[in-house]
């Protein structure tokens, strides 16, 4: 697909159906993760997949976000193995996440996958319920799963501001 088509047509799922995503695509979506950019290639990122009947129970008592999916990836950062700026020690951890996760998001549409990029988590219950070490820093969830038939984009998805309100040339 083309990747504008591609970025204008996905939209977030919130309505799934009740199928299992398949272990290949699974893989496939992990690999666009896998392969996408970080700060000075350092690959701080840590994906856990959630798709258990016990995962996704454990899932519920962190986010209401959850759409009942199938399948859930969330994305997590190694604070001990980012890219530091030194200018102000900023981390790229944060920023590494996202764009694995988005990376993430847009192999699972090309896929047929729908999904839900979730920020809305409370990441120490998140940390708690699955164990997840203290040095990984949770950053983002991605509910997934394949759409079900009256699934459609909110009614704001294809609103945009003007291009000029938001692009400045310098």
């Amino acid at each position: 697909m083309d990747f504008l088509k591609l970025a204008e047509e996905r939209y977030s799922v919130r309505k799934f159906r009740n199928e299992s995503v398949e272990k290949e695509v699974i893989d496939k979506i992990l690999k666009a993760g896998h392969v996408a950019p970080t700060a000075c290639n350092y690959q701080p990122q840590r994906i856990f997949v959630i798709n258990s009947p016990q995962g996704l129970e454990k899932l519920k008592s962190c986010t209401r976000c959850h759409f009942d999916a199938p399948l859930a990836m969330l994305v997590c950062y190694n604070k001990d193995e980012c890219w530091v700026r030194k200018y102000d020690g900023e981390s790229s951890g944060f920023v590494d996440a996202s764009i694995v996760t988005t990376h993430m998001m847009l192999e699972a549409t090309e896929l047929g996958v729908g999904s839900t990029w979730v920020m809305h988590f409370n990441p120490q219950k998140m940390v708690e319920e699955f164990e997840i070490a203290e040095n990984l820093v949770p950053v983002a969830l991605l509910v997934m799963g394949y759409p079900a038939e009256d699934s459609a984009p909110i009614d704001m998805h294809s609103q945009f501001k003007n291009i000029d309100d938001i692009v400045s040339y310098i």
